[in-house]
């Protein structure tokens, strides 16, 4: 089932490689959106401007060669999207985030033009993911994880043969702290792109009981049954998805790997893989990835989608 949302898809370029992949991307996502396409460039302030400077400020008068460039490229692409260009001055870590309020997927590159050729991830990339109201897709450079493969299925997986390349979404589902905002993503791209929907439920093995004071022995553990207690708990998070989406085939796998080397294995030959950001807690009242989204986000082999919590989880903590 799919909804109309008329908030474009909104790509952010510097003239980079990295860029123009995004903006590859986002202008395929916005085509089976049937959304518009907004290509911003932020102009970064000189490194002696004052630090109480906005965030963002208007363009300068003079005309934007990297939107130049863009309008040229898309020019030969005979695109059908109708397409907005932006220029806004200010700093790229701070102005990115900010467009996550008016867009429905925020785009761009693992790597901007004055990156430092050894980072996964550049600075703008990981504020941005960590930061925007609405999901964020990163887009890494080929070759990447090229060692990858997708994830072996684990028992009682029907062994059917891999989807081929970039046919399929990944996600990954903690049962024990589900979360309902980034399962819906994925099960839409999943629709949007016809593709297989790979959820990965990994489990902790071996486990590690606690014991009380004074016991010798830990208690038995059935791998079995954790793997099948793990199994139903992912199919029945999946079940109201799949109603909304009865178009989309989704193939659980419970794994008992961890989640990050879990998700990254499977993001090769995928078309995309889906990860959630943390939600605000009393005690850590920022903004944070987690250690799984941000270990995906640098080593996954496919383009990345963050996903925010719902605008109530992500708000923070009231004062005392």
């Amino acid at each position: 089932m799919r909804t109309t949302n008329t908030q474009p898809v909104i790509a952010a370029v510097d003239g980079s490689e990295d860029s123009l992949r995004a903006l590859d991307w986002a202008l395929d996502a916005a085509r089976r959106r049937a959304a518009p396409l907004r290509v911003v460039h932020v102009r970064q302030y000189a490194p002696w401007g004052r630090p109480e400077a906005p965030a963002a400020g208007p363009p300068e008068p003079d005309d934007d060669r990297v939107l130049d460039e863009v309008r040229t490229r898309l020019r030969g692409l005979a695109t059908a999207q109708p397409v907005e260009y932006v220029t806004l001055q200010g700093a790229p870590a701070a102005v990115l985030p900010a467009l996550g309020a008016e867009a429905q997927v925020l785009v761009l590159g693992s790597r901007g033009r004055g990156g430092f050729a050894s980072l996964l991830l550049g600075s703008n990339g990981m504020a941005a993911a960590r930061d925007a109201a609405c999901p964020v897709v990163v887009v890494p450079r080929p070759g990447r994880g090229a060692g990858t493969t997708p994830a072996a299925p684990a028992a009682g997986d029907q062994g059917e043969p891999p989807a081929g390349p970039g046919s399929r979404v990944v996600v990954g589902v903690d049962v024990d702290h589900p979360d309902d905002v980034t399962l819906a993503f994925a099960f839409t791209e999943a629709d949007l792109r016809g593709a297989l929907l790979q959820v990965i439920a990994a489990y902790r093995w071996p486990a590690q009981p606690l014991m009380a004071p004074g016991e010798l022995v830990p208690p038995v553990i059935d791998q079995d049954a954790v793997e099948n207690e793990t199994r139903a708990l992912a199919e029945g998070l999946l079940t109201p998805h799949r109603a909304r989406h009865p178009d989309v085939r989704a193939e659980t796998r419970v794994l008992p790997a961890d989640a990050a080397g879990s998700l990254v294995a499977a993001s090769g030959g995928a078309g995309l893989v889906v990860v959630g950001r943390h939600r605000r807690r009393l005690f850590a009242p920022a903004r944070m990835m987690g250690s799984v989204t941000h270990a995906v986000l640098l080593h996954a082999a496919c383009p990345i989608a963050v996903v925010p919590p719902s605008s109530q989880e992500d708000a923070p903590p009231p004062e005392e």
